[in-house]
């Protein structure tokens, strides 16, 4: 089973929640989403399927049907702290290297 996700620039950096087209189907996003995207950009989203709306009554138009979907659970993606890796990459054998000194 494939999970597929989305990001922000993926779907076109919206700014007000809705319903959205895309070429998967028809996207709702939130309120709650928008200010996670705004807070986080590169967060991605699990797209989430729901049931399409029921179709309209009396319409004689032929149909298409597209799926529908909601955002689901997020994932951050923070960059590393500055310095951080510097840290990470320091040999042990460095810190506690005894010291030897010559008493010639």
């Amino acid at each position: 089973m494939s999970v597929n996700k989305v990001n922000w620039k993926q779907v076109g950096h919206v700014n007000e929640p809705g319903r959205y087209m895309f070429r998967f189907g028809w996207l709702t996003i939130r309120p709650e989403d928008l200010v996670i995207w705004m807070q986080f950009p590169d967060a991605s989203f699990t797209l989430v399927q729901t049931a399409a709306p029921p179709l309209a009554a009396g319409n004689d138009d032929p149909t298409v049907e597209t799926e529908e979907f909601h955002l689901g659970a997020f994932e951050l993606h923070v960059a590393p702290e500055p310095g951080l890796q510097d840290v990470q990459n320091i040999r042990l054998s460095d810190e506690v290297a005894p010291r030897v000194q010559s008493s010639v």
